[in-house]
């Protein structure tokens, strides 16, 4: 396996990391940010206030994104076993 295939192996592997991840960091830091400032605003510092409704968000946005982010799995899986085939 040559240098660029290996480098365009790690890419995939990063993009497909990022996109996974990306809408659930993006929901969990926007409502983490609503949240301090309902906290600050009504100085109110309950660890549940912060805990519950990331839990709620981010379980409803994986089961709105849930299949896609399997067909982005299963993408990248194909693409590593095709890597795979062409290394003989």
């Amino acid at each position: 396996m040559s240098t660029s295939q290996v480098t365009e192996v790690l890419q995939a592997a990063m993009v497909a990391a990022l996109k996974l991840s990306a809408p659930i960091l993006i929901v969990s830091v926007a409502l983490g940010l609503v949240v301090s400032i309902f906290q600050a605003a009504t100085q109110i510092h309950e660890q549940t206030l912060t805990f519950v409704p990331k839990l709620v968000a981010i379980a409803l946005i994986l089961v709105i994104l849930g299949p896609w982010m399997m067909e982005t799995m299963n993408d990248f899986t194909v693409y590593i076993f095709s890597m795979i085939t062409k290394l003989n």
